[in-house]
């Protein structure tokens, strides 16, 4: 694949399977073994099931509000595995499958949506950064990161994602165009999911794409099918390469959705019709990734439901772990702003212990 002919003004995008799974571009196909191609299926259904068990103990009460990746799995997943060992991750906060592929436990990220504090640690071994809300920040971050890896010397890449409503805040522009001047190793991905809340992508931007956006500051941009994993490792691993060669930054609009609600406080029946849910349901990654690996007899059914069945078990035993062993310690949500904590954190950890008290 040459980025060169996927122009993004022409609106054409990549892609290497069809919605019914069969291969489009024999010569794009990645050189993965069959023990890879099972783990990323497994990984993606990790992420579906972990995401509806979330909502699910969400609804009871038991967790705080959630973002679901429902629809993204493939976007998230295929663009992680292209990366190596040493190379950052920065994400937003909708990424769980490139966690999962990182390594990032799942007690820490259900401790995240639960509320504690430590759900923001990360392994020593596993170069992620925590979610970072405010909408695009994570961009500047990546960039500062991979101007970083050129002072030192080191060919480390950074990955980093934003939602297709982050590309109308000024911290994206901004990290494009210091990553674009200072050749960052930076691979930019928007998850383009058509929704940034209830603002549709048609009402936010005049543009014809997003991955267009990269033209003004002088990178190379594609329009990839998000759907497709194989499409998304392709385009994200020849970004990655590029970058690590010293040739700068790269801008990959995954062109997805979101089958569920942007977080689970909100309803996205409001903006959205139930139609156009259901035609993105055809286009379901996971079952796309399935018709392929049963189609080249990779994959049973016996296996997919043995899979299911553990992965299940794993998911409720780590949440109920959490669920019994992780209250969060006052002074945690007040002492990791800063190395020492300044005095007027210090006078608001004692106002709230205060009116903790008097609540009793």
């Amino acid at each position: 694949m040459r980025f060169e002919d996927y122009n993004p003004l022409e609106e054409k995008h990549y892609s290497i399977l069809n919605v019914d799974g069969e291969v489009l571009k024999e010569e794009d196909l990645p050189s993965l073994s069959n023990d890879e191609l099972l783990y990323l299926y497994k990984t993606m259904l990790y992420s579906r099931i972990i995401d509806e068990k979330a909502l699910s103990y969400q609804r009871q009460g038991r967790m705080l509000t959630y973002a679901p990746n429902i629809g993204q799995e493939a976007a998230q997943v295929g663009s992680a595995y292209a990366m190596e060992k040493e190379d950052w991750l920065v994400p937003a906060f909708r990424e769980l499958g490139a966690w999962l592929i990182r390594g990032v436990p799942l007690k820490n990220i259900y401790l995240y949506w639960y509320g504690n504090e430590w759900g923001s640690y990360m392994p020593e071994d596993v170069k992620v950064l925590p979610v970072s809300v405010p909408i695009a920040s994570q961009y500047q971050h990546a960039a500062g990161i991979g101007m970083a890896n050129n002072i030192k010397g080191e060919k480390n890449v950074v990955v980093t994602y934003v939602g297709d409503g982050g590309t109308s805040h000024g911290d994206f522009h901004e990290a494009l165009n210091f990553a674009a001047v200072f050749k960052a190793p930076v691979v930019f991905i928007i998850q383009n999911n058509q929704y940034a809340i209830s603002v549709s992508r048609k009402q936010q931007t005049m543009s014809k794409t997003l991955a267009q956006k990269a033209i003004a500051y002088g990178m190379p941009g594609i329009v990839v099918d998000g759907n497709d994993i194989f499409a998304m490792y392709s385009a994200t691993k020849e970004a990655i390469d590029r970058a690590r060669n010293g040739e700068g930054p790269t801008l990959i609009e995954a062109f997805t959705y979101r089958l569920g609600a942007h977080t689970t406080s909100d309803d996205p029946t409001l903006y959205r019709k139930d139609e156009e849910v259901q035609e993105w349901w055809k286009k379901d990654p996971i079952l796309r990734f399935k018709k392929y690996l049963l189609n080249k007899n990779i994959l049973t059914e016996e296996w997919e439901e043995k899979t299911k069945k553990e992965l299940e078990i794993d998911v409720m035993s780590t949440f109920e772990e959490i669920e019994n062993k992780s209250d969060t310690l006052i002074e945690d949500i007040f002492k990791y702003h800063y190395e020492t904590m300044p005095p007027q954190l210090e006078e608001q950890l004692e106002d709230y212990k205060a009116f903790l008290e008097g609540g009793k």
